[in-house]
């Protein structure tokens, strides 16, 4: 893809992925990533493979919580045949002063969860 080049995706397979499985809708999408309500957790599309999804969660989220919410989104994603990968967490942070903000994600690998 060259520079410039805009890259559609598939955001209501990913709506849908997320609100059968969680119960939650999309708060944001930028690029590549998916941010569902309440910054639970992080969708992102593979930058090649459409049928291919990661998922990070909040770093502050419980882990019972977490585990049960990344079996939702397995379960679904694998009926409705898309790849999901757990990858880790993530924190957010507000910029001083600013309507920005930064996004560290804390990568799981290799023990990656695969659907």
């Amino acid at each position: 893809m060259a520079a410039g080049d805009i890259k559609f995706r598939n955001l209501d397979m990913v709506r849908f992925l997320m609100k059968e499985s969680t119960g939650l809708d999309v708060a944001y999408a930028y690029d590549d990533l998916v941010f569902s309500e309440h910054g639970l957790y992080i969708i992102r599309y593979d930058s090649s493979d459409d049928n291919k999804l990661y998922v990070y969660f909040n770093k502050e989220m419980l882990a019972s919580k977490q585990k049960l919410m990344l079996g939702q989104l397995l379960d679904i994603t694998k009926l409705n045949k898309v790849k999901l990968f757990f990858k880790g967490k993530f924190e957010m942070e507000q910029k001083e002063g600013a309507d920005e903000i930064d996004i560290k994600f804390y990568s799981n690998e290799p023990a990656s969860v695969e659907a």
